[in-house]
Parts: structure tokens; sequence; C-alpha cells
């Protein structure tokens, strides 16, 4: 069975996660990087990896790296790498992106042309032809800079791993799934306790929560581009790991995971995309305002996405919906809150300093995730709410 470097890239901040989640797999950390984390794995560990981590963006093998300051060392060094090791003759070949941070080579058009030369001129050399069909798999390349040393990856994913499969209907401004995971991971949560989110859109926090509560994997409902890559990685690795992941699943789980939006619309999306997912049994949904937030319970957890005054609401109305939301969450019986927001003012306005606060990317908008902690449940009790 081959052996590879894999490379899991991630939303900025959420390393450690993300590093926690391959160690749990059973898989050697090479490297931590910012937004990417490297280890070791063999066919199966691509597929265990891809179907099964909730926090990485893709998984790409990593062809090599070598340092770069000019096109030209740019080319010899893509040249360098063993191409026909992995892309056969009509396969179909691009650099489908290129990010480069504090590099000389900066322009990825350029970056993209001057490697998809190399490599067309390394399979000429090795494959003694002029010209390539390229109409059959598709092998498409990521490639990161950073401080002029390139790291070259084959994307063995294809459409980014946020994509489940489930979410068919979005919000205005959705929360993507992989980082909706992390949030969540982030947390003491577990299935035993009572997870709320008060902004819910369309559901994607629950969801996830709920397919982590019925031990579902978050890749057992889609496709992989590396599916195709018979001479790479066998079949059989595919379905033994499809095997693996539904024997993990268990739907008859008790929860009490819960989504509340003011919208409508929003809660019967949110219910429509969770049995997509088919957790709808394990999430209740309701059209309630933040206003009406309660629960008779103690211990539970708030986990949330709520308007930032960037695209759902005027700056004007943020002051008031936070301090709204620290009203609602003081009269919870020793409760935590986790709050991801780019609103620079939420600390002050729900009248609590948060106990911790990281610094997350959520795409491009630099957003805090504050962590108000509840005091945990006596052992005893710890199931929900006890």
């Amino acid at each position: 069975m081959r052996k590879f470097e894999l490379i899991a890239p991630c939303h900025f901040g959420m390393e450690s996660v993300l590093k926690r989640e391959i160690t749990d797999l059973g898989y050697d950390i090479t490297e931590v990087a910012d937004g990417r984390v490297t280890f070791f794995g063999d066919e199966e560990a691509l597929c265990r990896a891809n179907i099964f981590l909730r926090t990485a963006e893709r998984i790409l093998i990593k062809l090599g790296s070598f340092h770069a300051e000019s096109f030209e060392e740019l080319f010899q060094g893509t040249l360098a790498l063993p191409w026909e090791e992995y892309i056969p003759e009509n396969g179909k070949f691009w650099v489908a992106k290129a990010a480069s941070v504090k590099s000389k080579l900066f322009s990825p058009s350029d970056i993209q042309s001057i490697m998809k030369k190399a490599m067309v001129e390394r399979l000429k050399q090795k494959y003694r032809l002029e010209w390539f069909r390229e109409d059959g798999d598709h092998f498409p390349v990521r490639v990161f800079l950073m401080k002029d040393q390139v790291t070259v990856g084959l994307d063995s994913t294809g459409e980014s791993l946020h994509k489940r499969g489930y979410r068919k209907l979005t919000a205005k401004a959705p929360i993507a799934e992989n980082l909706a995971a992390a949030l969540i991971l982030l947390t003491p949560w577990n299935k035993d306790r009572i997870l709320v989110d008060p902004f819910c859109g369309s559901g994607t926090i629950p969801i996830e929560a709920a397919m982590m509560a019925a031990g579902m994997a978050p890749g057992m409902n889609r496709g992989f581009t590396a599916e195709s890559w018979n001479h790479i990685v066998e079949k059989k690795n595919w379905y033994d790991t499809l095997d693996e992941a539904r024997e993990m699943v268990d739907l008859t789980v008790d929860t009490d995971i819960q989504g509340y939006d003011i919208d409508d619309h929003m809660v019967s999306i949110a219910r429509e995309n969770a049995k997509l997912a088919g957790v709808e049994k394990l999430i209740h949904f309701q059209r309630r305002g933040v206003e009406e937030l309660s629960h008779p319970k103690k211990y539970g957890f708030l986990i949330t996405n709520p308007p930032y005054g960037e695209r759902l609401q005027e700056k004007e109305e943020m002051p008031a919906l936070y301090r709204l939301i620290g009203e609602r969450y003081k009269a919870l019986d020793s409760w935590s809150m986790y709050l991801i927001t780019a609103y620079e003012k939420a600390e002050a306005d729900i009248g609590r300093k948060a106990d911790k606060n990281r610094k997350l990317y959520n795409g491009m908008m630099k957003t805090y995730y504050y962590q108000f902690q509840g005091p945990r449940p006596p052992k005893a009790g710890r199931a929900r709410g006890e």
C-alpha cells in the first residue's frame, strides 16, 4: 500500500482542533503551519481523512517542497517533481489554486501558468508525447508559497470538505459546515449535554452537533475526486472506509439539541437541511426570537453565530441585540456560551468579559470566538441538565 505525506488545510485559527482530529484517527503529525496540518498516511488514510475529518477544507497529497525566488526556480522545482507517478497520459491537470504569503513570487495567475508549463514539460519527457488530450480523470493541483518556500499538493477532495451534501438551502450569511464543527469541538459539549443555537439560520451548528452525537461521518454522503484514481488509491479502500463510517452511526441516541430563529422561512430551511442530513429526529427547530431564550435545565451550552452588523442588520441595531444576548444568557442557570462574531463591542454590550477569546477567520473576515464558561455539572449527574 502506498504511503503519502498528506496536507489538510483548515480555517486560520483552527489548526489545533484539526490536529486533534487527525491524531484521534491514528495518524502522525509532521507539521502544523498557519491554516494547515501535515501528516503521514497510506491509501486508507487518504480515504478516512476525506470521509471522517470534520474541520479540514480538503486533503492534498504532498508532491514536494522547494525554494523559489524566481520564475525559473519555480519552473525547475516543479519540473523535478514526479508528476508521472500520479497523472496518467490522458489525465486533466491544472493548478487550481496558488496562494502566496511573504514571497517574492506573488501573482497567482503567473505561478499557475509557469507550473502548468513545467508539468507539461515533465510529462512530455516521460510519456514521449507532444500533446495531451486531457480528457481523462481530473488532477487539480494546489500550491502554497510561504517565505519563498513552495509546497505542492495534489487535491484528492475536489469540492471543499465543508460541502457535506446536506445543505441545499442556506441563510443569507451562512457559516461553513467545517467551521461550525470546529466551533463545537472547541467546547466541552458532548451528546449528553444540552445545546441551543438561538440564531440558527439554516441550521448548520445544530446539524453538525447532531451528526457528532449520532457518530455520523461528515463525508459519508458525497463524492471525492480521488475516487477515480484507481492507480493511486485502490477502490477497496473507499468501500472499507464507507463501511466503517456506516457501522459507527447510531440514530437512536437521545439528544437535546435546539435551533431557534426569528424567521419562519429560515426555520423551515433548517428543518429541510436536517432531514437531508438524516438527523431531523435529533434536533428541535422552532421560530423564536432571542428575547424568548430560556431553558429550565442547568449546564447547557449556547453555541451560536449571531448577526455581526456587517451584512444582516444595520450597525446601530447591534448594541441592543448584544445587550439582549447578555441578559438572556445571564438568566440561564449555570450555562456556558460560545459565540462567534466580528462585532467589536460584543463583550461590552453582553456585559461580561469572556473567559477566553480566539481570533478566527470566517472566510476572509476576522472574527472572535468568545467563550463564556459556566460551571461543570457535578460528576454524579453529568447527564443532560441533571
